[in-house]
């Protein structure tokens, strides 16, 4: 627990913390990597240079130090960062170069105003959140180790698929490289894969595209621009080749419900929902499926949603592509609007809607579900990558987390 003397001294400084949170993580991640570049591995290179990270975790901070008195309210937020950990196969010896370091950034910024007292409180403080996560990470590490073909930490998996998706999307087929059984997940998870490129290891998640009680995890990953590990993947890596993963992870799953079900998507946003699509189908429940795309080259998974289209009258296919090429049939041209969509949502107080895709998508589909009224609690959604802030208007910041 927090004293009363640190949350006193948090309250007071939080106002300058807050302007500043940025200034801090800014330093923060620079001095750690230099410090302990052993922790590199565990970052995701690109979402540094973009910022991403840095905001997340200044609005993390933040938010934490704002509800010192108040952690209920961060449940949400705290399974997602537990689950990401968990994919990560973060530990607890992790948590002192982290604080270390935080603490060091908040001198830095802060000069003489960051006395002994003050970063005492906030190193207290950092703490008791550094004792939730390691409990929290060690129940998931322990439930992820007594599942049946279950385990804990990394396990080597073997490539033996590769597919050809669309021009950008490849899917990679892994199977356990002791023969053993895998872990059944939740439709929407992603797991962690660990790789090494130029000596370094190098750490990223994927979700999950194929659905629960195969022998195998499929990974369906888009090539990037200047992405290291999707070069890899899509260039360098053939069946045979092994590669470590950790166990299937995260909140953004499909939920049981016999409500209609709207799953919007956008260019590689698609892949968890193909995971969700076919058991969604067999629960009896209505389901929109939505996808967007550049054009029908870019358009993964076409031919196997048009097939489930043709066994299971319960599913309707829209699909809009904002550049068509000559020979494509789409149904829609543009960008997603919400007279697009609002057809497909009769009744939208009674609708789950799941969205994910690149940021200006979900910012759209966010508008377009607080337009249509759908209750926030029936809109599910997740990033790829660090917490990021979606606006429901030109002029809101209101923050959600998935």
């Amino acid at each position: 627990m927090v004293s009363q003397k640190s949350k006193d001294i948090i309250a007071a400084t939080l106002p300058a913390v807050r302007e500043n949170a940025m200034n801090i993580t800014s330093t923060f991640y620079p001095l750690m990597f230099e410090r302990y570049p052993q922790v590199k591995a565990y970052f995701n290179e690109s979402h540094q240079r973009e910022g991403t990270q840095r905001q997340a975790l200044a609005n993390a901070v933040v938010a934490y130090a704002a509800n010192l008195d108040r952690l209920e309210v961060l449940g949400d937020a705290v399974s997602l960062i537990v689950q990401k950990h968990a994919s990560l196969n973060i530990l607890p010896e992790h948590y002192p170069i982290v604080g270390e370091c935080l603490l060091e950034a908040i001198s830095i910024v802060f000069g003489d105003a960051a006395t002994d007292e003050v970063l005492s409180a906030w190193g207290e403080a950092y703490q008791q959140l550094a004792d939730i996560l390691i409990n929290a990470e060690e129940a998931v590490y322990q439930a992820n180790e007594q599942k049946e073909g279950g385990w804990r930490g990394e396990r080597e998996f073997v490539l033996v698929r590769k597919e050809k998706e669309s021009d950008v999307i490849t899917s990679f087929y892994f199977e356990p490289a002791d023969g053993g059984e895998v872990a059944d997940f939740k439709p929407g998870q992603y797991i962690g894969i660990t790789l090494t490129i130029d000596g370094q290891e190098v750490r990223r998640n994927y979700s999950l595209s194929n659905s629960p009680g195969e022998r195998y995890y499929r990974l369906s990953v888009k090539r990037e621009n200047d992405g290291k590990v999707s070069a890899l993947l899509h260039d360098k890596l053939k069946p045979g080749d092994r590669v470590k993963l950790t166990p299937p992870a995260g909140d953004f799953v499909l939920e049981q419900s016999q409500r209609p079900l709207v799953l919007l998507t956008g260019g590689v946003g698609i892949t968890p929902a193909i995971s969700m699509l076919e058991p969604a189908l067999q629960s009896g429940r209505p389901v929109q499926f939505f996808h967007c795309a550049i054009n029908g080259n870019h358009h993964a998974f076409k031919q196997h949603v048009d097939d489930l289209a043709e066994r299971y009258d319960n599913l309707s296919v829209t699909y809009c592509y904002s550049e068509p090429s000559a020979n494509d049939n789409s149904h829609l041209t543009g960008f997603i609007e919400q007279d697009m969509v609002a057809p497909l949502v009769p009744e939208p107080a009674e609708t789950d809607l799941y969205f994910l895709g690149p940021k200006p998508f979900m910012d759209s589909c966010h508008r377009i579900a607080k337009g249509l009224g759908i209750p926030a609690e029936r809109v599910r959604f997740e990033f790829f990558g660090p917490l990021q802030t979606l606006d429901a208007s030109n002029n809101t910041d209101d923050e959600l987390a998935a």
